[in-house]
């Protein structure tokens, strides 16, 4: 089947939503699929206010139809609420193509960060985003609910994975800093909840692993943190294996895969009792869930790391990638017999 996936999120971004979408169109050629995506690298783009890691497609809604056109797509799947994901949504109305979408970031949460806009004006547009499509993909249950809970409707589970042959237990010594050590890996934004984290009174070193919008002003504000900006493969791996405890202070992630990674890893998680942890951390087993960080933090120092390794072997990206695909809207209609493009108010 040719698979067209729309993202505005891509490389030379590092973030989940990135590891998910390239992991799935690996695993999608690996089954026999033709798949295209659709991204940033074929378009003019111009940095995102106040997070400029994230460029925006500059009126692609031409190149995008010129790119469908040409490849033809089976199935189409729009990945991101951005400009892209718009051209393709306007495509496919247009086209009377079926599609689906994937909601991968709690952006009312994200934007009344940043700005003064009310959450449910945030879940209006989405719902009017995500309402065209066959399935909205959503990585966890407890964000399947709370989706459904805001109005949106045929919202499917696809799950997330690990590489276990990356992530994996390695020597400790690796960090050799006073322990126990509890890290952190991901974007350094405010979203992310670091200071929840960083001001904690905690025994040890703390390190955090990454980079973002504000890396400058917490290196400042706690100058005995180990900052050591983005890490990847081998060397992210064996800072994650060297740690006692991740330490998962977000409150807006819709899963968390970095959460899989440390376990992996063998390395138990200490997180808030939300969305996305919720669901990928067993309370007590890989991990501890609670209100007080702090004592989450110091109880996940007593947790058997193999508990988390043989949790995360339950986490492939194959099964994922399955799930990806069986919540696909394939498109029978051949394109010679599409209807011609007319717009309509909707769009």
């Amino acid at each position: 089947m040719r698979i067209a996936i729309v993202t505005d999120a891509w490389r030379p971004q590092t973030n989940g939503v990135v590891t998910t979408l390239g992991k799935t169109g690996a695993g999608l050629t690996e089954l026999g699929h033709t798949v295209l995506f659709v991204t940033p690298e074929s378009f003019r783009t111009v940095p995102l206010p106040t997070y400029p890691e994230i460029r925006l497609s500059l009126f692609p809604y031409s190149a995008v139809r010129r790119m469908l056109d040409t490849f033809a797509p089976e199935a189409v799947h729009i990945a991101t609420e951005g400009p892209l994901g718009f051209s393709a949504r306007r495509y496919c109305r247009r086209a009377g193509l079926r599609f689906t979408t994937s909601y991968h970031t709690q952006f009312p949460r994200y934007l009344r960060m940043r700005a003064p806009i009310p959450e449910k004006w945030s879940y209006a547009f989405l719902r009017w985003f995500h309402s065209a499509a066959e399935r909205t993909m959503v990585p966890t249950e407890s964000q399947r609910q709370e989706l459904l809970d805001h109005g949106f409707r045929n919202v499917a589970l696809w799950t997330r994975g690990v590489d276990i042959d990356l992530f994996r237990p390695r020597a400790r010594n690796f960090l050799r800093d006073r322990r126990p050590i509890f890290i952190y890996a991901g974007r350094v934004a405010v979203e992310k909840n670091l200071e929840a984290f960083l001001a904690l009174a905690l025994p040890g070193t703390k390190y955090v692993v990454g980079d973002g919008p504000d890396l400058p002003m917490l290196k400042r504000k706690y100058p005995e943190v180990r900052f050591t900006g983005y890490k990847f493969g081998e060397e992210l791996a064996s800072h994650y294996a060297a740690a006692d405890v991740f330490v998962f202070p977000s409150r807006t992630d819709t899963f968390g895969l970095v959460l899989l990674e440390a376990m992996a890893c063998g390395v138990p998680v200490a997180a808030f009792p939300v969305t996305g942890p919720i669901d990928v951390v067993q309370n007590g087993v890989t991990g501890i869930l609670g209100e007080d960080l702090r004592a989450a933090a110091l109880a996940a120092l007593q947790l058997d790391a193999e508990n988390c390794r043989d949790y995360a072997l339950q986490h492939s990206w194959e099964a994922a990638t399955d799930q990806f695909a069986a919540n696909l809207a394939p498109n029978a209609v051949k394109r010679s017999a599409l209807p011609e493009p007319v717009a309509t108010a909707s769009e």
